[in-house]
């Protein structure tokens, strides 16, 4: 093999490598940035009427437990209330993507926990969120069960 004619293998062999790099990079941030953005998260800051506290608690953990186990595209519904203020709820809800959250809007048991407690809730704001590392969030799911 001439100089030149090395020369041209070499440097096709090195462009080629350096397509296919830039290529997979790509593909993994498509990836990962598609992850992300279909993935829906929200935290739900929710006051209830002291007096409706307890009740209102008992639905809201047999709700979530349904959705979470009924509904493929609910990842999770998570709630809480402040320790030093109990009637002061948040639910950190993650679902597959929008569809999952319009389909789980619909459910009977959305519905039945939506007008069983309507009159319990003082007030409610619902913040979309955006992760910073969906990664890490996976490997906090994993945790939990062990």
């Amino acid at each position: 093999m001439d100089k030149n004619n090395f020369h041209y293998h070499s440097w096709v062999s090195l462009s080629l490598q350096t397509i296919l790099a830039m290529a997979m990079l790509f593909c993994m941030f498509s990836i990962a940035q598609g992850q992300q953005q279909e993935t829906m998260l929200r935290i739900s800051e929710i006051e209830i009427h002291p007096e409706h506290l307890e009740e209102y608690k008992t639905i809201l953990k047999d709700e979530a437990e349904a959705s979470v186990r009924l509904e493929t595209g609910v990842i999770a519904i998570f709630p809480m209330f402040q320790k030093e203020n109990p009637t002061q709820v948040r639910i950190i809800e993650i679902y597959k993507d929008q569809h999952a959250y319009q389909s789980h809007l619909k459910t009977e048991h959305f519905q039945k926990y939506k007008t069983g407690t309507i009159h319990m809730v003082k007030s409610l704001k619902l913040v979309d969120m955006e992760a910073l590392d969906m990664e890490t969030a996976t490997q906090i799911f994993r945790k939990l069960k062990k």
